[in-house]
């Protein structure tokens, strides 16, 4: 069985730009029920894969939408919570050079993530990715979906578009949540490692493995 991943912080730690009574709705119940309902999916159908982006890929070629859209789901938001920190930082070294060249500077990427992630129609996630060659673009996808099934592709950030995210924040301003995330919560370290790892030197960020994370909240059929 996949695991809950516990917040890489406390669920306050984000504030103001995402609550606590955000973060516990979001992590403890939208998050959690996708990766419960993963599990009963999984249990019902006899597999045990050994990774979370095992499930997503097959899913996603043999057309098993509703395994792929909770799959995806948990996915997605393990990879959010580790995009995110609560300590400002700002792009160093090779990502800097990176974002540089590929938008001009800070400012014009957030601009440009902004107006992508605004607008995006209904719901999804708004993505900083990464070639081969380590240049930077700017995708949206819709609900679930994801870059995993986008080859030569590799997220270094993303943000939720999924109303959930920040209604009881910020009502049905997208703009200014968007606004306000860019410039207090991405980790930065994080995206260049994601950035190295790209261009061949690490390997990308994983979900916890089945079975893995003993210390984990374990998300059961059940």
């Amino acid at each position: 069985m996949f695991s809950l991943p516990d917040l890489p912080y406390p669920y306050n730690a984000l504030e103001p730009v995402i609550s606590d009574r955000t973060m516990h709705f979001h992590h403890d119940k939208h998050h959690a029920t996708y990766v419960k309902t993963l599990n009963e999916l999984l249990e019902k159908a006899g597999q045990s894969p050994a990774t979370l982006e095992e499930v997503i890929r097959g899913a996603s070629k043999t057309g098993d939408k509703k395994l792929f859209n909770n799959a995806a789901q948990a996915w997605n938001h393990s990879f959010f919570w580790a995009a995110m920190s609560p300590e400002h930082e700002q792009p160093q070294g090779d990502l800097d050079a990176a974002i540089k060249a590929s938008f001009g500077d800070l400012a014009a990427l957030k601009t440009a993530f902004v107006t992508e992630g605004v607008g995006h129609f209904g719901s999804g996630w708004v993505w900083l990715v990464a070639d081969k060659s380590g240049a930077l673009k700017i995708r949206s996808t819709h609900d679930a979906d994801d870059t995993l099934t986008q080859d030569g592709l590799t997220p270094l950030l993303v943000c939720d578009l999924w109303e959930h995210a920040y209604y009881l924040d910020h009502q049905n301003d997208r703009k200014a949540f968007l606004e306000a995330w860019f410039d207090a919560l991405p980790h930065w370290r994080f995206a260049g490692f994601q950035l190295a790892a790209a261009k061949g030197n690490g390997e990308p960020w994983r979900h916890p493995a089945n079975g893995e994370g003993s210390d984990r909240k374990q998300v059961r059929a059940g």
